[in-house]
């Protein structure tokens, strides 16, 4: 055996493992946790067992609607048992996506009632445990405003139904403008 290959060997032996962090951060879908990727091979690779965690986080999370993408952190412990955090889903971000709104126009109208029931689930959260309702409305109304929601104390609602078919009027404008952008991307690509 040549001393380049011996020399090789010892080093083989003497590289180091690649270490993981213990926590994870990610998003899975209510009721839809799978051992596929990206989440199964994450946590084999830190050794949890990959149908107990899904059987686990599937029973949590059966009573919410199945689909909604949940933020989870999952802890492990050195023997390769883990904890598992399930946050609340940002309502903020569906908003966003689906209106495709600025923050200028007002798509929608919602009563401080409804703001104190969204802090009153959204208290459960672990990071908000300790933190005051007033401070969590605090917080909501401000994501609100900036996702182009009005909050007012009292809903009228023959003025809300005026407002949500001069709403319709707005959004189905506004279809057509992206129908047209996407014909005429279409013709210009073909």
């Amino acid at each position: 055996m040549s001393k380049v290959t011996s020399r090789l060997r010892t080093l083989k032996k003497s590289a180091e493992k690649v270490v993981h962090g213990n926590k994870i951060r990610a998003i899975i879908p209510s009721g839809m946790a799978s051992a596929g990727p990206p989440l199964g091979p994450t946590l084999g690779q830190r050794g949890i067992n990959i149908a107990v965690f899904c059987k686990d986080f599937n029973e949590r999370t059966k009573d919410m609607k199945e689909g909604l993408p949940l933020p989870c952190r999952i802890i492990v412990n050195p023997d390769r048992s883990y904890e598992l955090i399930i946050h609340r889903f940002k309502p903020a971000l569906f908003i966003v996506l689906d209106c495709n709104i600025s923050g200028k126009e007002v798509a929608g109208k919602i009563t401080l009632k409804h703001v104190y029931e969204i802090a009153k689930i959204k208290s459960e959260d672990p990071p908000l445990e300790c933190t005051s309702l007033k401070v969590i409305c605090d917080m909501l109304i401000g994501t609100a405003r900036s996702c182009g929601i009005e909050v007012v104390r009292h809903l009228d609602p023959v003025e809300y139904g005026e407002f949500l078919e001069e709403r319709k009027l707005i959004v189905e404008q506004q279809r057509k403008e992206l129908d047209e952008k996407k014909e005429a991307r279409m013709l210009r690509t073909g």
